[in-house]
């Protein structure tokens, strides 16, 4: 549903500039109950937030801003945090002042739109923000949800900036459910074992991230939801870029055998490496990541 996509995917619409240009169009939004975005370009000391629509302003009560303020369920940072970003919302009012409701387009979207969901449900998603436990990320109309650190993607990172960035589109898929709270994972939409180590050959030499450094050995990230072990080399830590011998491939153990050729700094300041789905489908019941021949079975059920 167009109208339910993360905030900021309306915005350079032709029909959303038409609304926001002139107050005819926003009394054309107001007549269509239709969802309308623009700008966020304050939010006052009473915490309402204001749209310059540049022949006029419009104020969104701090009590309309986002589902759950009026009753504290949701804190006023959601508020404030929206500054100079596209926000959703509906057209209360046009005359004298001009009233939106940011919640009112939310209380729409969550009714018509993600009530509907269930478990295993593979959705579009925004990346809001990052801590280090996850990712929050824009479902609809700017309402939120996260994306756990371990359910990201197989091969473990330090911090989910080292696979997202803000404002990135990305899919996620839904791992559970809770009064109306939504949890997403991510690592199951990246492809199996098999159908990610299929893309390396014995003998080739590519790139790698190295992961982690233990005593046995360094993990060296290949995708997203393949990483293999190379053997130690003195000067190597984790975040480097490597460049590694493919040495063995080796199903039955879900292991990649690895030699480290050379190195090369961290991309500090790079965005992180694109990656690509392995799922198309709108919908999965289960996934499993191990091969058929592997004693070590690793499964999601979304069934239960």
């Amino acid at each position: 549903m167009t109208e339910y996509l993360p905030e900021g995917e309306l915005l350079h619409t032709m029909t959303n500039k038409r609304y926001i240009s002139s107050p005819d169009g926003l009394e054309e939004a107001m007549r269509q109950n239709a969802i309308v975005e623009a700008v966020c370009t304050l939010c006052d000391s009473m915490h309402n937030l204001i749209i310059d629509f540049g022949f006029a302003r419009g104020t969104i009560p701090r009590e309309e801003g986002a589902i759950g303020i009026s009753d504290g369920t949701t804190r006023d940072i959601a508020l404030i945090s929206r500054v100079n970003k596209p926000i959703c919302f509906k057209i209360i009012s046009v005359g004298s002042s001009i009233v939106l409701s940011r919640r009112a387009a939310q209380a729409e979207c969550f009714e018509k739109y993600i009530s509907k969901f269930c478990c295993g449900d593979i959705i579009p998603a925004k990346i809001t923000h990052m801590e280090q436990f996850g990712a929050f990320v824009d479902i609809g109309c700017g309402i939120p949800s996260l994306i756990p650190i371990d359910m990201i993607s197989i091969s473990r990172i330090a911090h989910p900036k080292d696979r997202f960035y803000v404002g990135q589109n990305i899919k996620g898929v839904i791992k559970s459910i809770d009064n109306g709270k939504i949890t997403l994972s991510h690592k199951e939409l990246l492809g199996s074992w098999a159908e990610n180590a299929e893309k390396f050959s014995i003998g080739e030499t590519v790139t790698g991230i190295v992961r982690s450094v233990e005593s046995y050995g360094i993990f060296v990230e290949l995708t997203p939801n393949l990483a293999g072990l190379a053997e130690l080399k003195d000067g190597v830590f984790a975040g480097n870029i490597v460049s590694v011998y493919v040495k063995a491939i080796i199903p039955e153990k879900m292991k990649i055998k690895l030699i480290i050729v050379d190195r090369f700094p961290p991309r500090d300041t790079q965005e992180p490496l694109p990656f690509c789905y392995a799922e198309e489908a709108d919908h999965i019941d289960s996934w499993t990541y191990s091969t058929p021949i592997s004693e070590k079975v690793i499964r999601t059920d979304f069934k239960h």
